[in-house]
Order: C-alpha cells, then structure tokens, then sequence
C-alpha cells in the first residue's frame, strides 16, 4: 500500500490487518503537513507481527523490489489539496499523482497482480453541468490538484486498455473522520472549537460537498480489490450526505456545545460550487453503500479530537 501514513491509508491498512492480510505499507513523509501527526497514525500499526513499514519515495525507489510477495496494491499516496496546486506548486502535483503513478504502473506491467486499486478523487468533475454526477460525465476539473488526478485516472485506464494491468480506480467524495488531515475543513471546524485558530471560512457558506466517512471509503476499496470487474473501471464513492458548508459549521457547533469561531474570507480559486455523485455503479460492481450517516461521524471525529485534545494536557 501507498500512502500508508495518511488519513486512509492508515485506516485501510488496520482494516487489512484485522481481516487477517499481510501488509506492506510504503511512505515517504512528504511535509504537507506535519510528518509526526502521519507517524502517530501509524502508532498501531508499527508493531503488528503482519505489518511492514517501508520509507521510500516513489519517485525514485526499485517499485519492482517493493512488489515482492504483492498480490494486491492500494494506491492511496498523493500531493493532496486544491489551493496549493496553483503556480510553482503545480509541479509536486505532477510529480507525485502523475509520475508516480506512471513508475508504478509500468512496473506493474512486468510485475503483474490481481488488482491495483487507485485513490481518485471527485476533484476530476470540477463544476459539473447536472448533479448527482456519474462515472459516464465528462470530467472537467476546476483545480491543478483535479488535473493531476484526472491524469493519473486515465493512466491507470490506458494501461488497463494496453496491458491488461487490472486497476479500478474510485473517486473520492470529500472523505472525513478521525485522523483526518490538518488542512481539511472538518477537522479545521473542531480544532476552532477547542481552541484552536479561528476556522477560514472561504466563500458564503453555501458551497455543498458530498462528505464521506472514512471508515465507509475503506470499505469501497475492500470490495473493488476483489470485485470482478473490467480493467480500467472507475467508481464513484461518494457518502450521500451532501449539506453546504455552512451546515456543516453548525452541526460541528451543536455537537461540540459551542459556536464555531469563524474568519470569513472571498472564495478561493479552484473551490467548486457543489459536490454529489451517483453511487448505482459502486452497488452494482461492488455490493458496497454507505453505512455511517454525517451525524454520526462528525461525533466519531468529534471525539477522536477531543480525545486527542486531553491526552495532550
């Protein structure tokens, strides 16, 4: 597995190990955000006698020897984020969700496996002419972050289409939960509420997202690692709990008993108006819904911070 230190990936790889699978995770601690918080996800991980933690950048390491004894790749490392895609910063994007995904691509072409199960994103849509989008939709991405995305998708189909490489790739709605990274939104809204910076508020509020919880995102990639489907597929997974973003602030205010500090800003550029996708392929292909309602799983969150919050005084 990809990514192995991130938000999911880390829950992936617990939900692997507790299913009885070896796992070999692979990352490189790349500074987005703070690489202890990517370390600390790991924590119950490191020790599992079925776990095997390798540091190692994808855009130089022998993916070939990183194959071994692999019979099913999760590929869940990426540059992630929207508004740090722009400018110079673009070029990351391009090196760690597209030519990474190329390097392992083409050695999974002499290194075949029974699946490759790649992390896109609902990014690829960008501001979609008719909502709840499908798979069939022309992607039309509003960010660099989208582009890079939707580039490594149509890899994994065009090796598919070449060279039989067995990828399904599924897009991602707004994916939340504990451990969630630092820099998205749910987890910025809590933080506000314990005391932390005050929560930036791009834009008026009305801006919709699909919000997916986590543990439902680990599931989806459990059933398409073994699903009989065609090389090349793409899936959404999407947690049919669309709300605006202003909902969103006050629930996280109701569960927390305490309005959410806000710094309201003008949108940004890159943000998209509305989020939704159609999951009938998802139940079709896979045999997979979402289980956890946004309520609920704002409380898991909710919980895990706070939890955090008190083992840290």
């Amino acid at each position: 597995m990809t990514g192995v230190a991130g938000f999911i990936g880390s829950h992936l790889a617990e939900r692997l190990l507790a299913d009885g699978h070896w796992v070999r995770g692979v990352d490189c601690f790349t500074p987005y955000y703070d690489p202890a918080d990517k370390r600390a996800n790991l924590r119950t991980l490191v020790d599992h006698p079925d776990f095997e933690m390798v540091e190692a950048d994808l855009l130089d390491a022998q993916i070939e020897v990183l194959l071994d004894s692999t019979e099913v790749v999760f590929h869940q490392s990426a540059q992630p984020g929207v508004r740090l895609s722009w400018s110079d910063g673009f070029a990351g994007y391009v090196q760690h969700n597209i030519v990474v995904t190329q390097r392992l691509l083409e050695a999974l072409r002499h290194h075949p496996v029974q699946r490759l199960v790649f992390a896109s994103s609902s990014s690829v849509y960008g501001n979609a002419a008719a909502y709840p989008t499908h798979e069939e939709d022309l992607p039309r991405p509003h960010s660099p972050y989208g582009v890079t995305k939707l580039a490594a998708e149509h890899l994994c189909g065009l090796y598919a289409a070449n060279w039989a490489v067995p990828t399904v790739a599924l897009r991602y709605f707004t994916v939340y939960g504990p451990r969630q990274r630092p820099d998205m939104a749910t987890h910025r809204l809590v933080e506000a509420c314990l005391g932390g910076p005050t929560f930036p508020m791009f834009g008026d509020g009305d801006q919709v997202r699909d919000f997916t919880y986590v543990a439902d995102i680990v599931a989806a990639n459990v059933a398409a690692a073994t699903a009989d489907v065609a090389p090349g597929t793409v899936v959404n997974v999407a947690g049919g709990a669309s709300c605006t973003l202003g909902h969103l602030v006050s629930t996280v205010g109701e569960l927390l008993g305490r309005a959410v500090p806000l710094d309201r800003r003008p949108a940004e550029a890159g943000d998209v108006a509305r989020t939704g996708g159609s999951i009938d392929r998802a139940a079709e292909l896979l045999g997979w819904e979402p289980r956890v309602d946004l309520r609920s799983g704002l409380a898991r969150q909710v919980e895990w911070h706070t939890q955090r919050h008190e083992f840290r005084q």
